[in-house]
């Protein structure tokens, strides 16, 4: 299917931010566009804003003078719906209210060609029950942008029950041609990345809310350690609390409240107290010229790193840092753990063993454990976390810190608490991601992409899973139930059929 030829028009319903920025990728890609507002004088005020737009993009050097001025003339408010009825695309961007969505498409339906696709943004309505108003449903489709439109470049495709498939293949091509990077899903609460994403937040939340450890410790080891380009608590700020806990809360409803998606008693007091993020000057963060100093992350206070250590057993996903160790001038003995069926371990002084995160407490353990947390790279990474059992003693502690400075890390130190930080909101991703794949919500592929693309992840979530192994993956959510054994952390049927089908060609 081919795109919405350039010489088409394009309009859009609603000039609020979204509908400006999707209103200037479709300019840009040399469409003529028609910008309408049910609010008289509101079309013009956008048709400005969106010139002021043009000229510092042309300030800036991304967009030639002769290109803006021949833009604006193809840029055209209109003061009635009945003038957009040469449009081959309407893109609505109104009030995410299915009433008010439902009653603009109804009219369009009767101005438009019937070939016009009507197209909604929402991000937290059904497109299904958007189209529900409509006599020939087929044609409506999601589009929706994130914002802001014309800078990030993910458009989820969404089709609902009664979409045509035409309809959407015409919808992501268009897509495509005005060079963003389309990926198709189902109709289903949260789309792509308003679903997969929910553990990112979740628990991080979860992990303040028990206190294991603060909010700025918490971002800085999943930036650092993770890779994650924000933290949770500095991104919400940056979204908004409310605008964030209203779509967890959606999606969480949407669902029925299944308890994988339960939202925050945390936040929602935050959102409740005003404390809104950036644009209230007050969120996890202070900001404003008075703001008082972010606080950091904790960081351990320097230690003697021991001149060797012993490796036993397989590290697996921190397979690493044996090599880390021995660059770092620190001599490593390699010794049988006298089976393959239990992660590998480094000794400490005193019979303690440092440990990859696996799920578990660390007090859980028969003897001392000092975990440590997942990492993205942990050659790249730059921070590291520990978590000491009650019973290991402070030279252990010392040794493990000290052991991750000598390779140029800083070292949080945080509460003991299942899974850590990293490495209980990678599983819960992966788990969500392989789920959605399994429902077809959008092919592996595309999930990859929207997470990459959307949200700037390091890494999809379905390839950082299969790197890690299905079966790291469920076993780690299985600790991570049987500590909270609501259900929350249950692994999805697709990932233990994945981990067994791995176990049985390992055999």
């Amino acid at each position: 299917m081919t795109a919405i030829e350039p010489h088409r028009v394009v309009a859009v319903v609603g000039t609020g931010t979204m509908g400006q920025g999707i209103a200037q990728v479709a300019l840009v890609a040399g469409h003529a566009v028609r910008l309408y507002d049910a609010v008289p004088g509101r079309a013009e005020q956008a048709a400005t804003a969106l010139a002021a737009r043009l000229d510092r993009l042309v300030e800036k050097g991304r967009l030639d003078a002769s290109a803006r001025d021949t833009a604006l003339t193809r840029l055209h408010p209109a003061t009635h719906l009945a003038d957009l009825s040469d449009a081959a695309l309407v893109a609505e961007a109104v009030l995410e209210r299915l009433a008010v969505k439902q009653e603009l498409f109804a009219a369009l339906e009767d101005i438009v060609a019937d070939d016009c696709l009507l197209a909604t943004n929402t991000s937290s309505l059904s497109v299904t029950a958007v189209a529900g108003a409509l006599r020939h449903p087929g044609r409506c489709v999601g589009l929706h942008f994130f914002n802001p439109a014309p800078l990030l470049p993910l458009v989820e495709v969404v089709s609902g029950a009664a979409t045509d498939p035409a309809a959407a293949a015409r919808a992501y091509a268009t897509a495509a041609a005005w060079g963003k990077t389309p990926v198709r899903c189902a109709d289903t609460p949260g789309f792509v990345v308003n679903r997969v994403a929910r553990p990112f937040y979740a628990e991080a939340l979860r992990v303040y809310e028990e206190g294991a450890a603060d909010p700025a410790t918490i971002d800085a080891v999943l930036r650092e350690c993770g890779g994650f380009r924000m933290g949770p608590f500095e991104l919400t700020d940056l979204i908004g609390q409310d605008v964030n806990e209203a779509v967890t809360r959606s999606v969480w409803e949407s669902f029925f409240q299944d308890v994988r998606f339960t939202p925050s008693l945390a936040q929602r007091r935050l959102v409740e107290a005003g404390r809104l993020g950036r644009k209230s000057g007050q969120g996890w963060y202070a900001y404003g010229a008075d703001a008082a100093p972010r606080a950091e992350a904790h960081t351990a206070g320097p230690r003697r790193a021991p001149g060797s250590v012993t490796v036993r057993g397989d590290l697996r996903a921190a397979a690493a840092l044996p090599g880390l160790f021995q660059e770092a001038g620190i001599d490593v003995v390699f010794k049988e753990d006298g089976g393959t069926s239990c992660p590998g371990w480094i000794e400490l002084c005193d019979g303690a063993r440092l440990l990859l995160a696996d799920g578990a407490a660390a007090d859980h353990a028969s003897v001392p454990v000092v975990h440590f947390d997942l990492a993205l790279d942990y050659r790249a990474a730059t921070r590291v976390a520990l978590a000491p059992a009650a019973a290991v003693t402070p030279a252990a502690l010392a040794e493990a810190v000290g052991l991750f400075q000598a390779l140029g890390k800083d070292v949080s130190v945080i509460a003991d608490i299942p899974g850590m930080i990293v490495a209980r909101t990678v599983a819960m991703l992966a788990d969500f991601a392989l789920d959605a794949a399994a429902r077809r919500v959008a092919a592996p592929e595309d999930i990859d992409t929207a997470m990459r693309r959307g949200v700037n992840y390091p890494r999809g979530p379905v390839e950082w899973g299969a790197e890690l192994g299905a079966r790291w993956v469920r076993d780690t959510l299985e600790a991570l139930h049987e500590e909270y054994p609501t259900g929350r952390y249950a692994p999805s049927q697709a990932l233990r059929r994945l981990a067994a089908a791995q176990e049985d060609d390992a055999s």
